[in-house]
């Protein structure tokens, strides 16, 4: 199928064949009819499978064909993108831009973090469609700058992310102040228990639309896992990416902490290799600037916390490397999906300390696979791949040894591994 089967009007077509696209995703393939319908859509689909311009496309269709009632219905707000980070709000207002160029229609993005001044200039210019995250959102409605009251198109984008970031409070807050009537379109790459009551709320006799299993990952992404100690993870890091150089041009490497991602660029950097960190005490600036590098390949890494990462979008990147595994088996899910996206391949390593074990049990329980093991590298861990334990350091002598610059940190006695403090 082509764009063209799609019903979509010329100047539409015409920006995407200037983007390059030809065939639309199975997501979009599936929600652009129904949203063109004027029915509310509940969709389920993973990272990376073209969800924005599943709702992108049809929204500025609607809206170019619809015509203001009088010059004072012109420019009032009438579609709003609720998404979760300032990153992936910037992202979806730059698809409605590129997809929207040839339409006389306006967009806003308005994120916190940096001065509102200027997002209450263009507000006050006219704004036809507004992309936002909940706090400015609500900041900017309490001090009577946006009112929702001429909404008819209302999408809640990554809703499980904003249940993870706390802001199912904030949103049915702002869902309290939009018209009653109205055509909402709900996306959220999984549904758990709370996700689905949230849907059930919003959205009136949906059309459901679910391009792949819940929570599962693309079949294009290899995915390889190594058991190393935790004080050896930035060594084979640094091991990895210096001898990889060909085969690793870029890689998004995730960890658990800002801290954590400020010191391992830190140290990448010692090491030679370009890098730079992203998460939420950067300032606005700094984010854009590091995510642009990414971009465009002045930066080999990005080291990013997954708030921080959530919605980035990079053309071909090739690796993601989950330094720190994360507790919330979901959360690989929407990791990794970060490459191989649309259909493209890509690699997605993971390290795993003996302490992450048991979210790596349930990490292969719910994408149903066992993730492929990496062994005999410089920092394999041997003792792990079985079901030997580590021996817990006690008040002996053979639990209180400096590392003494051995490649591993720990020496093993007989069968058991005594780590080094």
């Amino acid at each position: 199928m082509s764009f063209t089967q799609l019903q979509l009007i010329e100047p539409l077509l015409k920006a995407l064949s200037e983007e390059g696209y030809t065939t639309p995703t199975p997501i979009q393939e599936q929600s652009i009819p129904v949203i063109l319908q004027q029915k509310d859509l509940l969709g389920c689909a993973q990272t990376g499978t073209g969800k924005t311009a599943a709702f992108a496309l049809p929204l500025l269709q609607l809206m170019h064909q619809e015509q203001p009632s009088s010059q004072h219905d012109r420019r009032r707000i009438k579609a709003l993108i609720l998404t979760p980070t300032r990153e992936l709000a910037i992202q979806i207002e730059e698809s409605f831009r590129a997809y929207g160029r040839h339409l006389d229609l306006k967009h806003l993005v308005i994120f916190g973090g940096v001065s509102q001044y200027n997002q209450v200039a263009a507000l006050r210019r006219g704004v036809d469609i507004l992309v936002a995250t909940p706090g400015r959102l609500l900041d900017l409605m309490q001090q009577r700058h946006i009112s929702l009251q001429d909404i008819k198109y209302f999408v809640l984008d990554e809703a499980d992310r904003m249940l993870d970031m706390g802001f199912v409070q904030d949103v049915r807050r702002i869902i309290a102040k939009l018209p009653a009537k109205r055509q909402t379109l709900f996306f959220s790459a999984t549904m758990p228990p709370e996700i689905q009551q949230l849907a059930n709320m919003i959205l009136t006799s949906p059309v459901k639309v679910e391009v792949t299993p819940v929570s599962s990952t693309a079949d294009t992404i290899q995915q390889h896992l190594y058991h190393v100690e935790k004080m050896n993870k930035r060594p084979l890091l640094i091991h990895l990416l210096k001898h990889s150089a060909d085969t690793i041009p870029t890689a998004l490497v995730f960890t658990r902490t800002k801290h954590g991602a400020d010191r391992i660029a830190k140290d990448l950097k010692k090491a030679g290799i370009h890098a730079e960190a992203i998460h939420g005490n950067k300032s606005q600036n700094a984010r854009q600037l590091a995510l642009s590098n990414f971009k465009t390949r002045r930066t080999r890494i990005l080291v990013a916390t997954d708030i921080a990462a959530r919605g980035i979008d990079i053309d071909d990147l090739t690796h993601v490397i989950n330094y720190d595994l994360p507790n919330i088996p979901e959360t690989y899910v929407h990791r990794i999906g970060r490459t191989g996206r649309a259909g493209a391949s890509g690699i997605a390593i993971s390290f795993c300390d003996y302490e992450e074990k048991i979210w790596l049990k349930d990490i292969q329980k719910l994408i149903g696979k066992v993730i492929p093991l990496v062994k005999d590298h410089p920092f394999d861990v041997p003792l792990m791949h079985g079901t030997v334990q580590p021996a817990t350091p006690a008040s002996s002598s053979s639990s209180s040894f400096s590392n003494g610059g051995r490649r591993g940190g720990g020496k093993r006695y007989g069968r058991t591994f005594v780590q080094r403090a």
